[in-house]
């Protein structure tokens, strides 16, 4: 006599390799996860624009899906917080997808800055304002891990240390002057000198740049710089730092006829202006060293 058919259970490869679902395991898994529930990265510092790189990459997604999944950790209030991914989050939002694929990682605050800031830093046409709120960004979660400035500027990739260091100055700027690096009209080198300057410091110089249009140079940057570490900077010196004539410049024209006696009719502009520094040079050492022997009698 048969014994009554019992439902055949196979064992899986999970449970043969002493791997049973756990709650670690599954939140190793890609999952899709409605666009409504992912929210951003606090305080992002890599910006999303719809510009031709977006364009090809909702082009991508159109063809082949999203290939790579997006990080994310849970949300202690619901949802998602977006670790990487916010480009394809914005090319899904463009195709009229509704869900993103993600892996879901329980990071801590420290972990998800540091792997946010690796996954975008290499990214093309990064702007100084985006690097420079993220090498921050970076530089204070290795330090809440107790690293030490030396290791962290080591492992950065793609600039050296000196120029992460910098970056990490321009962090101090005010966003309004920040904008001004980013559009070339304040250098790198001048805005990490006038990061120095006290918040409202910058903000007395953002005005008298509006006012004035005229942005400082690098000596100028120095000056205000030192001046604020004494104590003593305030809006009007720094109008007159920027606004300041050199009386030492002195325009000066010969006319073509006069100097002409002194030089060969065959002699170029460029061949009589040679000649002319070279004297002047010439008769500059012989006044210093007249004065410097003065000087010791």
């Amino acid at each position: 006599m048969r014994r009554p058919k019992k439902d055949i259970q196979l064992t899986s490869y999970d449970e043969l390799l002493g791997l049973e679902e756990t709650p670690e395991k599954s939140m190793n898994q890609v999952v899709e996860i409605d666009l409504a529930k992912l929210y951003p990265f606090k305080n992002h510092p890599f910006h999303v624009n719809d510009d031709e790189k977006m364009a090809e990459t909702v082009e991508s997604i159109k063809t082949y899906g999203v290939l790579t999944p997006a990080l994310v950790r849970p949300r202690p209030d619901g949802g998602y917080e977006m670790i990487s991914g916010h480009r394809r989050k914005r090319g899904c939002e463009l195709c009229g997808k509704t869900t993103l694929p993600a892996l879901v990682r329980n990071y801590t605050d420290d972990e998800a800055v540091i792997i946010m800031v690796d996954s975008n830093i290499q990214r093309e046409n990064l702007l100084p304002s985006e690097k420079a709120h993220a090498y921050k960004m970076k530089y204070d979660a290795m330090k809440h891990q107790g690293s030490k400035g030396e290791k962290y500027t080591a492992d950065m990739v793609g600039d050296s240390g000196r120029t992460v260091q910098r970056y990490i100055r321009l962090a101090a700027l005010s966003d309004a002057l920040l904008e001004y690096v980013d559009n070339n009209k304040i250098p790198m080198i001048v805005g990490e000198k006038l990061s120095y300057l006290k918040p409202e410091e910058q903000g007395w110089l953002l005005e008298v740049i509006t006012n004035s249009s005229i942005f400082p140079t690098k000596q100028q940057a120095e000056q205000l710089k030192e001046c604020s570490a004494n104590g003593k900077l305030n809006q009007s010196y720094i109008y007159a730092v920027l606004l300041k004539k050199e009386s030492s410049k002195i325009n000066v024209t010969i006319p073509a006829k006069k100097i002409g006696n002194y030089f060969p009719e065959t002699y170029s502009k460029e061949q009589i202006e040679e000649v002319i520094f070279m004297l002047l040079d010439k008769w500059k050492e012989n006044k210093e060293g007249v004065a410097d022997a003065e000087d010791t009698v």
